[in-house]
């Protein structure tokens, strides 16, 4: 009986110590098979935007319109109802509340959609960038655990998620300044990016807004518990039963979407683009983005559902991270930072190396 007064279980079961220790080994499998998928996810979440380099004749209201009917809405209805058995029933048999709040969640994160795009008109990439990452980190990651799970905050996985966020924050910020020397170096080629017409402070307020609640889908998955439990009792597999949330939750957003794409095609006369020559080429570059992005985030939910209790915490910030590294990869790729200085490349190196170091520190609070 050494061993069990070792462990404190001096009249301990063995059968149930093994039970107890099998169970636990499988829950840090799933923790890690979850933090692996979201990783995937976040490249993919981070690259959905390549496709976009390559129009010719559509203006971005063109583009962004048939993205948002295919990857916002389409998609993850077609999913929702494609592999949970009974849909309707498990939105029945769930509390209004729930509902509400998942709905509620995703139009704010349509807004912000919105909101971002005038940010980047109004104060840059660069700042509109890292403000943006870094509330929705704080906002996406913390307020889940705060409310679900507050004690945790305090345990090893919550520890090395609080010691993740200032790293990942010096990345971002470093990100900017890297960002905003090539907008200086390469003399801005597109001089409309950063609007006139509104005030830096009016531009950062938009920052702050679309940042703590550009995280609002995550916020929509998190508290909708009860439909992922109850798509599973109907029948979904643990990995798709959040695609009854994901409906609920994208289905809303879509429609502040869909109304600015709407306005800008009238106030800007863009109608007739859908009619030009290589319509159907550049609607592929369209429904690939759509594709790319809705891949990304059933991927995210599904390794949230595995990751347990943290998936939508721990979890949201490697999302985070690694759409900002992948998108930044990509951008060196395709010759965004070609004709900088050393010192912006260096910084930008600084920038990515923050992250990545941000990256690991946060998994690996998954070793205790």
């Amino acid at each position: 009986m050494c061993a069990f007064d070792c462990l404190g279980l001096q009249n301990g079961n063995p059968d149930q110590l093994a039970h107890d220790l099998l169970k636990g080994i499988i829950m840090v499998e799933k923790f890690w098979l979850g933090m692996a998928i979201i990783l995937v996810s976040g490249i993919f979440n981070g690259s959905f935007a390549l496709p976009m380099k390559y129009t010719r004749h559509w203006k971005w209201e063109n583009t962004w319109l048939v993205f948002s009917i295919v990857g916002i809405f389409f998609l993850p209805w077609f999913m929702a109802f494609r592999f949970v058995p009974h849909l309707a029933e498990v939105y029945q048999t769930v509390p209004a509340r729930v509902v509400v709040l998942a709905v509620m969640f995703g139009f704010l994160w349509g807004i912000a959609q919105v909101t971002y795009g005038l940010s980047l008109k109004a104060v840059g990439l660069a700042v509109a960038v890292a403000v943006v990452s870094g509330l929705a980190c704080v906002s996406g990651a913390l307020v889940p655990l705060l409310v679900l799970n507050p004690a945790d905050l305090f345990r090893a996985r919550g520890v090395f998620l609080l010691c993740s966020m200032p790293i990942l924050f010096l990345g971002l910020g470093t990100y900017a300044v890297a960002s905003r020397l090539r907008e200086k170096e390469q003399r801005a080629p597109n001089p409309a990016e950063v609007s006139r017409g509104v005030s830096f402070k009016a531009g950062l307020a938009l920052c702050i807004f679309t940042g703590v609640f550009g995280s609002a889908f995550n916020l929509g998955f998190a508290f909708s518990g009860d439909i992922i439990r109850r798509s599973i009792e109907s029948g979904a597999r643990p990995a798709t039963g959040g695609y009854a949330v994901w409906a609920l939750v994208l289905g809303a957003g879509f429609f502040p979407n869909l109304f600015y794409c709407l306005y800008l095609l009238f106030r800007n006369h863009t109608f007739t683009a859908f009619r030009q020559k290589d319509w159907l080429r550049e609607t592929l570059l369209a429904v690939s983005m759509a594709v790319v992005w809705a891949s990304g985030l059933f991927l995210y939910g599904a390794g949230a559902t595995l990751a347990g209790k943290f998936g939508t915490s721990v979890g949201f910030t490697l999302f985070v991270a690694m759409s900002v590294l992948a998108s930044t990869v990509l951008g060196v790729l395709t010759g965004e930072w070609k004709s900088t200085s050393p010192r912006t490349k260096k910084l930008l190196a600084m920038g990515v190396a923050a992250i990545l170091i941000s990256v690991v520190v946060l998994n690996l609070g998954g070793l205790f």
